[in-house]
């Protein structure tokens, strides 16, 4: 005997393509039981989606369980092969509101989302009473699973990231997040050069810095992972850490005075590029908990540096190539660092003497 039990939503029916499609609400409980995700021996023409990003599963996990008042998810969308059919609440007025009945021996597809599923599995495991909770969730009707593979490449197809920049401004939950903009609003020269929302500079962009610069670069001061507590007097230090050097490097000062442009600024200096900045911040840190009393004295000294891209002897081969192309890479950082610290007349440790006598060797044999 086949008892047909099924399972049954309230939804939405809409026409997409000339094609019924249904949005519906999902009990997270019910989340994991029935959607499933490709399995990674499956050959990737024959899967419907990207393989499962493991390391994403546990930041997704942990912004659910630490913002259970506040959380919110976009929908999932997915397949379903096997019988399903929608049930209007009524005929005349409300055709298009109902009920959504799917077959329980109907396969289900997670065409996108299978990140927030496999969150919401673990957070579930953590914290049952979410399990009552809900997401929408798009149903397609598709027999046999054909039309999966396409509809994930068009769901992605047109999808663009937002910036990092934009990600820190919106942001009001990291701590990092929410000092580095406060800095930002209270430094006349940070406030009128800094882009809020773009992560890169067009070529005559006003601009010299990005918000998401500054941020990776108090990243480097306070030495601390994203959704650390930050103590007050960090917070203080942050602040005038951006008031010394403000003051300190002119070639800012004679943007914001308009006696250069940005674009001269960027073509011509190396003071306001993300390498740079972030190189500063990691000797802006280690000033600090060696040296708390002298600090700013030794931070002022940066203005005397000559921050010429004309001053190869200085910069190439750390902070920008031969074709003058900025090198954006943890070794190069850690290079201009070296350049920087040796300027300002501060030790090298042992592993950045290293690092030095390797990059020389290197150049030596370059020329020879």
């Amino acid at each position: 005997m086949d008892y047909n039990f099924t399972y049954n939503f309230p939804a939405v029916r809409g026409i997409q393509a000339n094609r019924e499609y249904y949005v519906a609400m999902c009990p997270l409980k019910l989340i994991p039981k029935i959607f499933l995700f490709d399995e990674e021996e499956i050959p990737a023409e024959f899967r419907a989606q990207r393989l499962l990003n493991k390391h994403r599963i546990p930041e997704i996990t942990r912004y659910i369980l630490e913002n259970p008042n506040d959380y919110v998810f976009s929908s999932i969308t997915a397949s379903v092969d096997g019988e399903m059919h929608f049930i209007p609440f009524d005929e005349t007025t409300n055709k298009n509101i109902g009920k959504l009945v799917i077959n329980m021996d109907a396969r289900f597809l997670i065409n996108d989302g299978q990140h927030r599923r496999a969150a919401i599995e673990e957070a579930i495991s953590i914290n049952p009473d979410l399990g009552n909770e809900t997401i929408s969730v798009v149903f397609f009707h598709d027999q046999g699973l054909k039309r999966s593979q396409q509809l994930f490449a068009d769901l992605n197809k047109h999808a663009v990231n937002s910036t990092k920049s934009i990600g820190i401004l919106y942001d009001w939950r990291d701590e990092l997040s929410i000092i580095t903009k406060e800095i930002i609003q209270s430094n006349d020269l940070l406030r009128t050069l800094t882009d809020m929302e773009n992560s890169s500079l067009s070529k005559f962009s006003p601009k010299i810095f990005t918000l998401s610069a500054i941020y990776s670069t108090n990243k480097r001061l306070v030495n601390l992972k994203k959704g650390s507590t930050i103590s007050e007097e960090t917070k203080e230090f942050l602040k005038q850490f951006w008031i010394t050097l403000t003051s300190s490097i002119q070639e800012w000062n004679l943007v914001l005075n308009k006696q250069i442009t940005a674009h001269e600024l960027r073509t011509n200096y190396l003071c306001s590029y993300g390498i740079t900045l972030e190189a500063i911040g990691m000797i802006g840190y280690e000033l600090y908990i060696s040296n708390k009393k002298d600090w700013i004295n030794i931070l002022k000294k940066l203005g005397k540096i000559d921050w010429s891209r004309s001053n190869t002897s200085l910069w190439l081969h750390r902070a920008y190539n031969r074709n003058g192309r900025i090198n954006k890479n943890q070794q190069s950082i850690k290079l201009t660092k070296n350049q920087i610290k040796l300027q300002l007349g501060l030790p090298l440790t042992e592993e950045e003497q290293q690092l030095e006598q390797e990059f020389l060797t290197k150049e030596f044999q370059k020329w020879r």
